[in-house]
């Protein structure tokens, strides 16, 4: 197995209740706080409950998930990096809790392309997420 993991960001996290914003050029990203025009726009994880049970309800499905290392964890911030089977590709992918939804950013570190798995990840926590809730 190959391993192009490359450095992790050093502009992650949360500051003003707003993820860092990745460049607009580079196709291999999705965030849920870009306009919904945009063509880097996922629509953020719903819950209707408590927040601090969403996130642990999260925190269960990410790492449920292959190839994941849950880096940061708390109440209103999580913090993975996804690698891929083959190649070792890793992808940061991190979730805020604002109180009313959970925010997601999910980012290839490598590359231009992803062919929509930042995207397909996303959706696939959001439909686990959903059946769990």
């Amino acid at each position: 197995m190959f391993k192009f993991s490359g450095k992790r960001p050093r502009d992650l996290g949360v500051k003003d209740g707003k993820f860092s914003a990745a460049p607009t050029w580079k196709p291999n990203w999705v965030s849920s706080q870009v306009e919904p025009k945009d063509a880097h726009y996922i629509a953020p994880l719903k819950f209707s409950r408590d927040a601090k049970a969403a996130m642990q309800r999260l925190a269960k499905v990410v790492q449920s998930m292959a190839r994941t290392n849950v880096v940061q964890q708390n109440d209103a911030y999580l913090y993975a990096e996804f690698s891929t089977a083959l190649m070792g590709y890793t992808d940061d992918v991190e979730f805020h809790c604002d109180g009313k939804a959970i925010h997601a950013r999910s980012s290839s570190r490598l590359g231009i392309r992803d062919f929509d798995v930042n995207r397909k990840r996303i959706e696939t926590i959001r439909a686990e997420f959903e059946k769990n809730s």
